[in-house]
């Protein structure tokens, strides 16, 4: 099981994932070149690159065959993975993704652009508390806020920029004929980009889709439940959860503070 995730990041995003799913699978999680505790990320760098240094990361630990789920941005590095290798994987799940993140709506120019501006202006910094307030705007949800921008501010400005060139230049929209996984989408409801575009996604790919009642991009963190139901859904070969059971999580200081203490811990460790 390959986990890939977001913007801004490290694979210490999974941590409440990992704690359901790694008892009864070989959870793999990496740093993305240019995040956490890899590389640097090499300049011109595009998303079919990052796809290739997971696929040969994982030649390289022999597993030919693995499921992957990606959030974000993982989730375009995920769909372009599939598509690198089409009998390869299996299960594919995308959270909060698109298959193509080319400026061709005022939406996607909008959210592309204004965290470019605000870095320009006024750095990291406050760019990654604007962005964690407005994906966690809730008062329980201040422990996730704090967390997700004190990670996202220290990520040097190269390499979230090179990342965000590199998705706006990338699309997998004329090649999802090659797809051959079976694919669950995972939506929140609040989503930054508009759920309309990912319904007609699980139409065009006669997949499955879990629209998170409340949840808004941040699922993974702010609908734990409903994101491990889904992956697990995935990874049996069920349908996801019915839409009752699919909602933002209920407020749980006490989880919320241990879980943010634990990444911080993580994120202060060396490779």
């Amino acid at each position: 099981m390959l986990l890939i995730h977001g913007l801004g990041s490290s694979a210490a995003d999974w941590a409440l994932q990992v704690r359901s799913l790694e008892g009864r699978f070989h959870v793999i999680l990496p740093d993305l070149p240019g995040c956490g505790h890899s590389g640097a990320l090499r300049d011109g760098c595009s998303i079919v690159e990052l796809a290739a240094s997971l696929w040969a990361l994982l030649d390289e630990l022999g597993i030919a065959r693995p499921n992957i789920v990606g959030f974000s941005l993982g989730g375009a590095v995920a769909l372009e993975m599939a598509l690198q290798r089409p009998d390869s994987v299996p299960r594919l799940g995308l959270v909060n993704s698109l298959t193509s993140y080319r400026l061709d709506t005022l939406n996607k120019w909008l959210e592309a652009r204004i965290p470019v501006l605000l870095i320009h202006l006024f750095g990291m910094k406050l760019m990654s508390r604007l962005c964690a307030a407005r994906m966690f705007p809730q008062p329980w949800q201040r422990s996730l806020r704090d967390r997700a921008a004190a990670v996202v501010g220290t990520v040097p400005p190269a390499s979230y920029l090179g990342i965000v060139a590199a998705l706006v230049q990338w699309s997998a929209t004329e090649r999802l004929d090659r797809l051959r996984s079976r694919v669950l989408i995972i939506a929140a409801e609040h989503d930054l980009t508009p759920l309309a575009e990912k319904r007609a996604l699980a139409s065009r790919l006669g997949a499955a889709i879990a629209v998170v009642r409340g949840s808004r991009h941040g699922t993974p963190f702010d609908a734990v439940e409903a994101t491990n139901a889904c992956i697990f859904a995935l990874l049996s070969d069920q349908p996801p959860p019915s839409a009752d059971q699919l909602a933002c999580d209920e407020p749980q200081p006490a989880h919320l503070l241990e879980f943010v203490g634990s990444l911080a811990a993580q994120h202060a460790m060396g490779p």
